[in-house]
């Protein structure tokens, strides 16, 4: 499927848009770094932002949880490595929740 024309005000809208939710994002991600946001909170969320975020990206901004410790937890949860957010299922966020308790 070839990709559509676009006008370069429609494509500077989207480049416009696509920066505002990167900028979106790497918030959501600093506040779980900071530990203001919690990954139980995190996983709450019901935005489009937050269910955009790869579980793996979410993981690795907990403090203490790097690249080795993120696949871990995936892998005890049952989750694929290229899931985000809003596609996992509850028993894999109650997983998720639970291993990163301990």
């Amino acid at each position: 499927m070839a990709l559509p024309k676009l006008t370069p005000e429609q494509r500077q809208a989207a480049l416009v848009k696509a920066a505002e939710t990167r900028t979106a994002r790497a918030k959501l991600l600093a506040e779980v770094k900071n530990g203001a946001l919690s990954l139980e909170q995190l996983l709450g969320r019901d935005d489009d932002i937050a269910k955009r975020i790869k579980v793996s990206q979410a993981l690795r901004a907990l403090p203490g949880v790097g690249t080795v410790k993120a696949a871990q937890l995936m892998e005890q949860a049952d989750v694929d490595e290229a899931r985000r957010l809003g596609g996992l299922g509850t028993q894999q966020r109650r997983k998720l929740i639970e291993a990163v308790g301990r």
